[in-house]
């Protein structure tokens, strides 16, 4: 059942409708985020019109759905990229990156881009260098084009037609049929590549990370020089990459359930006795 906020502090009210604009599949309605708050309309509305002079939330043309605005977004990202919060998804990602011997990162949707949200260099002195918070195109990257392919139909049309197409090599998708195509074979293969559609020389493999419930909420990726390492070569690393994928899962389920680092579920729900032989095992 529905957590009603009517009897929570004002600022606390503010809050748990922010949780429910964010965890909502797509825009959420008025009628909806009403009902579940327990509260008069007017006293929602005002709620509403507030957190959106804030820029946390946003109404959508028609006025009767609100989504996460700008600010609320920025927080997310500035949170994702916390050294605290990033620690334990970095060490995921330099797992992989010591077994694939090439660089790997973790990006986001944010917006109409992607945003780095982490990366392990290769050691190898030919390498393209990103730092977190790096953005890149959707369209002719393998992440980008992953997370748009995994969006809900409605809103993958929305944002594609919105995008610009911009050439920025040769390989390059530029025509709207050629990408939808190009999507749906995501869908099918459960990857995405670059073959040199960014930068000229440089190819990438993506697969998504998903949350406990299925939902793409992220995009991990392995990229190299073509010349260093083809395509064909590049996605036989494919299952390394689910694997850090399923891993990556699970620190964000992690996050979700409040467990730190230092004292996950198990530990916490043990008791003395077996925590004592969990120290002494670790």
């Amino acid at each position: 059942m529905a957590r009603k906020i009517d009897r929570e502090p004002p600022l606390l009210r503010a809050m748990a409708l922010i949780e429910r604009v964010a965890r909502a599949d797509g825009a959420a309605s008025l009628q909806a985020l009403t009902q579940a708050a327990g509260l008069p309309k007017p006293t929602v509305y005002r709620m509403l019109t507030m957190l959106e002079e804030a820029g946390l939330v946003s109404r959508e043309p028609d006025g009767r759905r609100v989504v996460a605005g700008p600010r609320l977004a920025r927080l997310a990202l500035d949170v994702l990229m916390n050294e605290a919060v990033r620690t334990p998804r970095h060490a995921i990602l330099a797992r992989l990156g010591a077994e694939v011997g090439e660089t790997v990162n973790l990006t986001m949707l944010d917006r109409s881009e992607v945003v780095y949200l982490d990366r392990v260099e290769s050691a190898w002195p030919l390498r393209m260098t990103l730092q977190p918070g790096s953005r890149v195109p959707l369209h002719c990257t393998a992440s980008g084009k992953l997370l748009l392919a995994s969006m809900p139909a409605a809103r993958r049309r929305r944002v594609a037609a919105a995008l610009e197409l911009v050439r920025y090599t040769d390989n390059t998708i530029t025509e709207p049929r050629a990408l939808e195509r190009e999507l749906a074979t995501i869908r099918r293969h459960g990857y995405a590549t670059d073959n040199e559609e960014f930068l000229a020389g440089v190819v990438c493999v993506a697969v998504p990370v998903t949350s406990t419930g299925g939902a793409v909420v992220a995009s991990v990726a392995v990229h190299a020089p073509v010349a260093r390492m083809p395509l064909e070569r590049v996605l036989t690393l494919t299952p390394a990459l689910r694997r850090a994928a399923t891993a990556l899962t699970e620190s964000f389920a992690t996050d979700a359930r409040g467990d730190t680092p230092a004292e996950p579920a198990r530990v916490r729900k043990a008791g003395p006795r077996t925590k004592a032989k969990l120290a002494q095992a670790a």
